[in-house]
């Protein structure tokens, strides 16, 4: 199976602070891969310089067979990489809907003028923006009925699968979920799970995640990276992670 994305001897320093140190990375086409640490390890620091938030000191960022090194953000979406956050950043006063339509904004065709002037064009993309947006609400499995709520009145379950769906409204090739279920009980956590087995497997999207909740790590990756100060010290199947003396010392300390 090819690999969607690949990081080359990835290196991101602040200061004199290397926080992500020399690593070499895949995400194999239609695949849930977890990358998983202790904390303060670089996982998010790794993400951002996937997604176009930092740009690597050194290294090399390639997605479908483009360099995507340093590039913006907008333009890392618009080849097909969307993510959320680990702290939920939703448009709270916006509507429910509403915040699913901005994530389709970078696949619209229309211009300011048909916007202003509400030209035939324009009033049919924005109709099939707002029945996409609604079905993508039933995907994540929230109700339709919440559409016209306001982001921030949603239980925090709602609020995450909301951030989910504002950014497969943009229609990514790979999805980066940093801490999903950050918050959740374990049902929630459970559903979520399904979520993203779903996504691969009907939709073909390969998903990347960082997790702390072992319980799902163990039970919906394909492929495991864990980083421990900003190096990568293990990779392979939930099996040969879980047995690695180096993860098992890396979480639990050298006494273990």
């Amino acid at each position: 199976m090819a690999d969607v994305l690949t990081a080359s001897n990835v290196t991101k320093r602040f200061g004199g602070l290397v926080a992500v140190n020399n690593v070499d990375f895949a995400v194999p086409e239609k695949s849930i891969v977890t990358i998983i640490g202790p904390n303060g390890a670089g996982k998010t620091t790794f993400f951002n310089c996937m997604t176009g938030l930092y740009k690597p000191t050194t290294g090399k960022v390639t997605f479908a067979g483009r360099d995507i090194t340093g590039k913006r953000a907008d333009i890392v979406t618009q080849a097909g990489i969307a993510r959320t956050f680990q702290n939920i950043k939703l448009f709270k006063t916006m509507t429910v809907l509403e915040n699913v339509m901005v994530g389709a904004h970078c696949r619209l065709r229309s211009r300011i003028a048909g916007m202003v002037l509400h030209t035939p064009f324009t009033n049919r993309e924005e109709k099939a923006t707002e029945e996409k947006a609604r079905e993508l609400l039933k995907v994540v499995g929230i109700n339709v009925r919440r559409a016209q709520d306001l982001a921030a009145s949603l239980p925090y379950g709602d609020q995450r699968r909301l951030e989910i769906a504002r950014a497969l409204a943009s229609d990514p090739k790979l999805l980066l979920l940093d801490e999903p279920t950050a918050g959740m009980n374990p049902q929630e956590s459970a559903e979520l799970t399904g979520l993203m087995q779903k996504l691969r497997t009907e939709q073909d999207i390969a998903v990347l995640l960082i997790e702390h909740d072992m319980k799902v790590v163990m039970g919906v990756s394909d492929h495991i990276t864990v980083l421990d100060s900003g190096q990568k010290i293990a990779a392979g199947s939930p099996e040969e992670v879980r047995k690695n003396p180096r993860v098992i010392e890396a979480y639990l300390g050298s006494q273990a």
